[in-house]
């Protein structure tokens, strides 16, 4: 299934860090940024965040760096569903730069939560039907990278 475009934008002056290219936090900001678009892609702008009385907290990220992005690099990001429930999203994305290449993958385990009680519950209806509209990988299909933990390779 097709991943869905949340962020396009290029790297800003001030995202470049001593070495030459984009910070590592840049691309946590640019992937943070990428999620605040996905949800206000499934209803959960300012207005709908109000109106719902709802919002999405991140509980877990993982951030693969696969290659470098300079100033003025045109990078888009792209998110595809891992899995879902009535209230979490095991969300994939991918960024790439203006040559199609993935320059970095981030994870992201993301719980919806009711604003008044603080606490985890189910998607509102609206959002529930946004969030079924957005592409699911089938496990099969994963991302190797994918569900994988942190650790170093030893050879043997």
């Amino acid at each position: 299934m097709t991943a869905k475009e949340v962020w396009h934008g290029e790297v800003r002056s001030d995202w470049v860090d001593y070495n030459g290219h984009m910070n590592d936090a840049a691309y946590a900001q640019v992937f943070s940024t990428a999620l605040d678009a996905l949800m206000e892609y499934i209803g959960l702008d300012e207005k709908g965040r109000f109106e719902e009385a709802y919002t999405i907290f991140t509980l877990e990220t993982q951030l693969k760096y696969l290659a470098e992005a300079y100033e003025g690099q045109k990078l888009s990001v792209f998110v595809q569903l891992l899995d879902v429930d009535a209230k979490r999203m095991h969300l994939w994305f991918v960024m790439k730069n203006d040559q199609d290449d993935t320059i970095a993958t981030s994870e992201q385990m993301t719980m919806g939560m009711e604003h008044e009680l603080g606490r985890p519950a189910p998607f509102p209806k609206k959002v529930n039907e946004a969030v079924g509209k957005l592409p699911l990988l089938e496990r099969d299909d994963w991302p190797d990278a994918a569900n994988q933990p942190m650790g170093i390779r030893r050879k043997q």
